[in-house]
C-alpha cells in the first residue's frame, strides 16, 4: 500500500517529516506509518491543483469526452483491484470484506461510471431577447477544490467528491480521515496510472486541526466539500468565509427516526429498522437511531427487536459469515460506551447488547433500548453506534 502524500502524479514525504500510525479496529495491530500532510504540505497540494487548473494546462485543454474516458478509465482500474481495495478497506475500517466489496466498492464504481457519463453532456443556455442583444449561459470549471472526507465510507465518500469535481473539469485537493488513508492512496496510484494530468488530484493524509483546517482557509481553493460531524462543519463554514469566501458544501449529522404503525408488516419493519441501526456497525449519518412505533404493536415489536439483534454475526470482519465488525477506533469505543451507560442512568431500559467483547478489538454488541424518552442523551445525541432506541408513541 502507499503510505505517502500523493502531489502532482508523485508521491512525496511530509515537508515536516511527521508521520502518523493506522490500526485495524478488529485486532489493535498497527496496520503502517503514513506521511502526516501538514499546512505546507497543503500548500504545495494546492499550487499544483492550480497550475493544473489553469488555462493552457493539458486538463483544462482536454476535451470534455476524454475526461469522461479517463474516469472510466479509473473505474476499469479499480475493477480490476476491486478485491485488494475491498480488503484494504475492511483492515482498515473494520467493515465486513462483504460489504467493503459488494457495496463500498460497487458503489464506488458506479459512481466514477455515471459521472463519466456526465462529463460531455453538461450544457450552458441560449435564450432569445430583444433587438440586437445575444444571451447565453456558459458551465465553467470552479477550479480547485478542497475535499475533507470521514472514516465511515473512505473509498465511496473519495468518490463522491472527486468524480464530480472531476467531470466538470475542476481540479482537487482531497484530505482522507486520518483512521482510514490508505484506499485514497491506492488510488492516487490508479489516478496517475488511468492517465490524468499531473497536479489534477492531490491527496494529503492528515489531522483535522491542521491539514483540514488548511484546506478551509486556503486562499488558493476556490470550494470546499465536507462530510462530517455538524460542529466540525461550523467551523469549516467559518473558515471558508473569513478566508476567500469559498464557496462550500456540508453534508453534517443527523439523528434520524423511523415510524412503525400498527398495521405495518411487523417482521418487515424489525428487519429494516435493524439494518438501519446497525449496518457498517451504526457509523452512518443516516443511521436510523431512533425508533417510533404505535403502542398496540410496541412490546412485541421490541421483543422481535431484541431476538433480531441477538442474532447478528459479530467477528473478523475478513470472514465472509460475518455481517458486524468493530468500532473505527479506541475514541469512538469509549465514546459509545458513555453514551450507553447514560442510557441506563437516565431510565432507559438496556433490552440486550451494550457491552464491548472481551475479545480482542474494538467491538460492541448490537445495542437495543426500549422506554426511551425524549430528554435522553441517547435520543439527542449523534454518536455513530450500533444502537436501537425504541420509543412508544400512541
Amino acid at each position: 500500500a502507499q503510505t505517502t502524500i500523493f502531489i502532482n502524479n508523485e508521491w512525496h514525504t511530509s515537508l515536516k517529516g511527521k508521520t502518523f500510525q493506522t490500526f485495524n479496529p478488529a485486532t489493535g495491530v498497527k496496520i503502517c506509518e503514513v506521511e502526516e500532510a501538514d499546512k505546507a504540505d497543503v500548500d504545495k497540494a494546492v499550487k499544483a491543483a492550480r497550475a493544473a487548473s489553469q488555462r493552457g494546462s493539458p486538463w483544462r485543454r482536454m476535451d470534455v469526452s476524454s475526461r469522461g474516458r479517463l474516469l472510466h478509465k479509473l473505474a476499469d482500474l479499480m475493477e480490476r483491484d476491486r478485491a485488494l481495495l475491498a480488503t484494504m478497506e475492511t483492515i482498515d475500517t473494520g467493515k465486513p470484506f462483504l460489504h467493503s466489496f459488494f457495496i463500498d466498492l460497487d458503489g464506488s464504481i458506479k459512481t466514477l461510471r455515471y459521472y463519466a457519463g456526465w462529463a460531455d453532456k453538461i450544457h450552458g443556455k441560449t435564450m432569445p431577447v430583444d433587438d440586437t442583444f445575444m444571451c447565453f449561459t456558459r458551465h465553467e470549471p470552479v477550479g480547485v477544490c478542497g475535499a475533507i472526507i470521514p472514516w465511515n465510507f473512505p473509498l465511496l465518500m473519495f468518490m463522491w467528491k472527486v468524480a464530480p469535481a472531476l467531470c466538470c473539469g475542476n481540479t482537487v485537493v482531497i484530505k482522507p480521515a486520518e483512521q482510514t488513508p490508505l484506499t485514497a492512496l491506492h488510488v492516487g496510484s490508479l489516478i496517475k496510472e488511468a492517465g490524468f494530468p499531473p497536479g489534477v488530484v492531490n491527496i494529503v493524509p492528515g489531522f483535522g486541526p491542521t491539514a483540514g483546517a488548511a484546506i478551509a482557509s486556503h486562499m488558493g481553493i476556490d470550494k470546499v466539500a465536507f462530510t462530517g460531524s455538524t460542529e466540525v462543519g461550523q467551523l469549516i463554514k467559518e473558515a471558508a468565509a473569513k478566508s476567500n469566501l469559498k464557496r462550500v458544501t456540508l453534508e453534517l449529522g443527523g439523528k434520524n427516526p423511523c415510524i412503525v404503525f400498527a398495521d405495518s408488516d411487523l417482521q418487515l419493519a424489525v428487519e429494516e429498522t435493524q439494518k438501519g441501526a446497525f449496518f457498517n456497525q451504526g457509523q452512518c449519518c443516516t443511521a436510523a437511531s431512533r425508533v417510533f412505533v404505535e403502542e398496540q404493536v410496541y412490546e412485541e415489536f421490541v421483543r422481535r427487536s431484541v431476538e433480531s439483534a441477538k442474532s447478528i454475526v459479530i467477528g473478523d470482519p475478513l470472514d465472509p459469515r460475518t455481517s458486524h465488525g468493530p468500532q473505527i477506533d479506541q475514541k469512538q469505543f469509549d465514546k459509545i460506551l458513555e453514551l450507553i451507560d447514560s442510557g441506563k442512568k437516565e431510565g432507559a431500559k438496556l433490552e440486550c447488547g451494550g457491552v464491548a467483547m472481551e475479545d480482542t478489538g474494538l467491538y460492541i454488541q448490537p445495542t437495543v433500548f426500549s422506554h426511551v424518552k425524549d430528554h435522553m442523551r441517547i435520543a439527542k445525541e449523534e454518536v455513530r453506534d450500533p444502537n436501537s432506541d425504541l420509543w412508544s408513541v400512541l
